[in-house]
């Protein structure tokens, strides 16, 4: 599989997509809850951050999620179908993976929004390849400001402020990323992922770690 830059996405990228692609309605059920639970995460860290302006930041990237999550949400009622009654099914395992994603500190829970929500969005942009033009609008709207790049920069402030953020940070996102990758595990369609090769399935992760770690870098962490 090659994990394109979102917009770029090619045929090699469909093709084995679609042999592992969930149906359509788990697909936007779960694309919907993540981006609301993103925004749960955040709002939470905007009660827990006493800088007005770190406020601001984090309010600006809490507002993106939620306007993704009610944009999915608008297209599975366009379809004739419950957003709720969609999104049910993934409540308990996405909130699970959650609470292990909030850190002892508020830095690392902010960190873990950045690092779980990029490698996700990136997986299901991909996936989104395998459903014509409702995956089409899904991937425009993943494509849309996130607004994280306010959270970027409060952890490079936090690193350069501090040296030893530098190391816990990293030790932080490592483990982060096992996690996150058991997610996008759980979204594929079982019996085809069972019959795959070891091999030929970690293709589909290659290209995903490799845009994990160029965002890592990118804010001096080690990935």
């Amino acid at each position: 599989m090659t994990l394109r830059s979102r917009g770029e996405q090619g045929a090699s990228t469909r093709v084995d997509f679609a042999e592992l692609a969930p149906e359509l309605t788990r697909f936007l059920g779960q694309a919907a809850y993540l981006q609301l639970g993103y925004f749960e995460t955040l709002t939470r860290l905007i009660r827990a951050t006493p800088e007005l302006s770190e406020k601001e930041s984090l309010s600006r990237a809490a507002g993106a999620a939620l306007t993704k999550h009610r944009a999915i949400v608008d297209l599975i009622a366009e379809r004739g179908d419950d957003p709720t009654q969609l999104m049910l099914p993934f409540r308990e395992n996405l909130d699970a993976f959650r609470r292990k994603t909030i850190g002892a500190r508020p830095r690392e829970t902010l960190l873990a929004v950045y690092i779980t929500a990029g490698m996700l969005d990136d997986f299901y942009f991909a996936l989104a390849s395998s459903y014509g033009d409702t995956g089409e609008r899904v991937a425009e709207l993943l494509s849309e400001d996130d607004a994280r790049h306010e959270i970027v920069a409060i952890i490079q402030e936090t690193i350069d402020g501090d040296g030893e953020w530098r190391s816990l940070l990293s030790m932080w996102a490592r483990r982060l990323v096992g996690d996150t990758i058991l997610v996008c595990r759980s979204a594929l369609r079982q019996p085809e992922l069972a019959a795959m090769s070891e091999d030929r399935v970690e293709l589909v992760y290659t290209e995903l770690m490799g845009a994990h770690a160029r965002r890592m870098d990118a804010m001096g962490l080690a990935s």
